[in-house]
């Protein structure tokens, strides 16, 4: 059973954390100090429950919670070695720990159980920032909240911090919170509901101070030609750049993007002070541990053509990478940890909007709101005084912090499709959403492609957030929708890697029956189709300079001659002869093609379905529900054929372990002798 505390400590932060303006995704923490039984001694003991580290406030649940004795915690103060070794202290949290402890504990735990108050909140809020970041904070928090708020200098977040705070809370019996230059704010409270009350009466006091005395154009006036491109103009330019941008952004390991044309970014890039401002960078180590030190900006007005734009932005790369590396060398000390690695995390482009990246798209996508949260904290400090964030060695003393280091190294192995971005046509049922299904599973961004929008939308959503997977609508007999499917896939995941060509359809005539139609139907959705969407794709691959793969989800019928399936069977050949012609072409650009030769896959699909199943059924004599097992009782194996298999195949030929094969045809027919490749 969850203790009352705790439990009071849970609502206050999901409260606090489902707000943006209170704080940022998984920014700041929360505490509640009370007592329970000790198990042991039958004794209530004093406890603090505080955030664990790498939470998120929004979220929080019990499990997400720190537990540790509060007698033995402020007794570390007894053997704290000084600054220069505070780290060590992290390490001294677990002989606090109560029972098993619950999560991990943040650096922040000082902060919460040294600071003598029963209930104490710690967030990073734009406004609180804004103040925290201007030259003259200490002056403007006297003068923005008088008495009741006092400026702590900047600090680097640890055991020492929390001591500050303390004694400065000691020193201030009527203070209710503090401003953390360069960082965030601090509110407690004797119960749950003042420590909120006072939490939100620092953030919208802040706010409504900036927006009572801030300069009417803090980011100074409109620089000409840098506004915002037309809705449609922008993402349209967005998209076209994104492959190559993305290329760049991975150039030392891959990385997943998302886009922003979101009103605050485009005011930002169309405002004279923008570049000045942009190159002093974040300042909340949340911030720039996710956005580095500072964007790319490309330095081209909102008219640059894509080819202007691109050829400046591989110019101004390079450059962001000497410049980083420089940095690295100016702080780095023996002890540091290696380079993790000079590209861009954000990516800025006047006119078009934001690219941000990370491991996977949830991270990127929060990187992106990060600088959104960056450029809110530069609005406010600029309308009341001079943006002055923490100089860059304190920056790199964080990025680069052993703490931070050996929590990057506690991530899981990333999955076999991490980083990975498909596009699969035909996914909204059998084989394709079997395919995306499983991709997803190797943690893999995947678009699902289908012609009823409904039905790939739905599918999506089971797989999991929009940071997972999307569904798009996409007729492959239309080189315009094929087109919007491919840019609305770079626009959500940053690019492409991996397009699966499954989109079918079959007519199961015999050539006497077979009209020009029936032919043409089926040539134009698989044969036509298959190439259409590679050809788009194939344009992404190459810009983006990453390789890539192309499958092509062919037929046992591309090389066996059944049986009143003339229509069917030729393009099926088509699509085989397209994976080698194609992986000739595109393998001096590492992209790699291969096709996989299904048969006899009757339950899920959604061809079978469709009518497909019956025509077959009566072809062979059998009744429709048993067609599954007729085809397996004549293969090798003996083995019915289902999506899944098809899936596996897809997920082998993309994977790790298949990275030197390419226009390989794989049978999945659990063995047909006359359909062996010769």
């Amino acid at each position: 059973m969850t203790n009352p505390t705790a439990a009071e400590l849970i609502a206050r932060s999901n409260r606090l954390g489902s707000d943006p303006k209170n704080t940022n995704y998984a920014g700041g923490n929360t505490s509640a100090k009370g007592v329970e039984r000790d198990p042991v001694t039958a004794e209530n003991v004093e406890l603090l429950w505080v955030k664990g580290s790498g939470g998120d406030l929004g979220t929080l649940k019990e499990q997400g919670l720190a537990v540790l004795r509060l007698d033995r915690l402020r007794s570390l103060v007894n053997v704290y070695p000084g600054v220069e070794r505070e780290d060590e202290m992290v390490a001294a949290f677990d002989y606090t720990l109560f029972g098993k402890g619950g999560a991990a504990p943040s650096i922040d735990t000082a902060m919460h159980g040294l600071v003598d108050a029963a209930h104490v909140d710690h967030l990073h809020p734009d406004s609180g920032i804004a103040i925290a970041t201007a030259a003259d904070g200490e002056e403007l928090t006297s003068k923005v909240f008088g008495g009741k708020v006092v400026w702590v200098p900047w600090r680097r977040p640890g055991f020492q911090l929390g001591l500050d705070i303390a004694a400065i809370k000691e020193a201030n019996p009527d203070a209710l919170g503090c401003i953390l230059g360069g960082h965030g704010i601090t509110a407690w409270g004797d119960t749950s509901d003042e420590s909120e009350a006072n939490s939100l009466w620092i953030i919208d006091t802040a706010a409504a101070y900036i927006a009572a005395n801030g300069r009417e154009l803090p980011f100074g006036p409109a620089l000409e030609g840098y506004g915002a491109l037309p809705e449609a103009e922008r993402r349209a330019k967005a998209a076209a750049l994104a492959p190559t941008i993305r290329g760049l952004a991975s150039s030392d390991r891959p990385v997943v993007g998302s886009f922003s044309d979101a009103e605050v970014v485009l005011d930002f890039l169309g405002s004279a002070e923008h570049p000045r401002l942009g190159a002093l960078g974040t300042s909340c180590p949340d911030h720039f541990l996710r956005t580095k030190v500072k964007p790319l900006i490309l330095d081209l007005p909102a008219s640059a053509s894509v080819d202007e734009s691109i050829a400046r932005l591989k110019e101004l790369h390079a450059l962001y990478r000497e410049e980083y590396a420089a940095y690295y060398d100016r702080h780095a000390t023996p002890d540091s940890p290696a380079m993790r690695g000079a590209d861009p995390a954000i990516v800025l482009i006047p006119g078009v909007g934001m690219f941000s990246y990370g491991a996977n798209k949830q991270t990127a996508r929060v990187a992106g709101e990060f600088y959104i949260n960056a450029i809110n904290v530069m609005r406010g400090a600029e309308a009341l005084s001079t943006y002055a964030p923490i100089d860059e060695a304190e920056k790199f003393r964080i990025e680069y912090w052993a703490l931070e280091e050996a929590k990057l190294a506690r991530l899981p192995k990333p999955a076999s499709h991490a980083t990975r971005i498909a596009l699969v046509t035909g996914a909204a049922s059998g084989i394709g959403k079997a395919i995306a299904t499983r991709l997803a599973a190797e943690g893999a961004c995947v678009v699902i492609a289908d012609l009823d929008l409904q039905k790939a939308q739905d599918a999506a959503a089971e797989l999991g957030s929009t940071d997972v997977a999307i569904g798009v609508a996409a007729n492959v007999t239309s080189p315009t929708e094929i087109q919007a499917a491919i840019d609305a896939c770079v626009l959500q995941f940053g690019g492409l890697d991996l397009v699966v060509n499954n989109a079918g359809l079959s007519l199961s005539k015999p050539l006497l029956e077979t009209t020009d139609a029936d032919w043409d139907l089926q040539h134009n959705v698989m044969a036509k189709g298959s190439f259409m969407v590679s050809r788009a794709a194939a344009r992404v691959l190459i810009d983006q300079q990453m390789g890539g793969d192309i499958i092509y989800i062919s037929s046992k019928n591309s090389v066996f001659a059944g049986p009143n399936n003339i229509a069917y069977s030729a393009t099926k050949a088509d699509q085989a002869h397209q994976v080698r012609l194609l992986a000739v072409e595109l393998g001096e650009h590492g992209i790699k093609v291969n096709g996989i030769n299904p048969d006899g896959v009757v339950r899920g699909s959604g061809i079978f379905s469709g009518g497909w199943g019956a025509k077959r059924a009566a072809v062979y004599g059998v009744p429709e529900e048993e067609l599954g097992a007729y085809y397996a009782k004549r293969t090798i194996l003996g083995r019915e054929v289902l999506p899944d298999h098809v899936a596996n195949a897809v997920a082998v030929l993309t994977g790790a372990d298949l990275t030197h094969t390419t226009g390989l045809h794989i049978p999945v027919d659990a063995g047909v002798a006359a359909a062996f490749l010769r």
